[in-house]
């Protein structure tokens, strides 16, 4: 039985969350091992309201803000070629990977 890795991304940017997960395909299809993925995960939704008014007095008026937390779950043959290259992958600031050896 061959061992297998868990590609969890998360990021707040769609595309370049899209992008990676293409990057990870290629390094896929050019070592030849086998990719499960990406598989959507619910988005994560953070809210935050805030009175708009700064000294309490007036009507109440309020900012809605959100954040959207989009995730990816990838399933990686654990190929030695295949995790040096995904350790060498350049990502951008704002998506987190995280690697789990099954």
């Amino acid at each position: 039985m061959t061992q297998s890795a868990r590609v969890k991304l998360t990021s707040s940017d769609l595309k370049k969350l899209d992008s990676v997960c293409a990057e990870i395909r290629g390094i896929g299809d050019k070592t030849g091992v086998r990719i499960k993925g990406p598989t959507p995960l619910p988005v994560k939704r953070l809210h935050i309201a805030t009175r708009k008014s700064p000294c309490g007095s007036g009507t109440e008026t309020y900012e809605k803000w959100e954040m959207r937390m989009h995730r990816r779950v990838m399933d990686i043959g654990a190929d030695d070629k295949a995790i040096r290259q995904l350790m060498r992958l350049k990502m951008p600031d704002d998506v987190y990977i995280e690697l789990v050896l099954k």
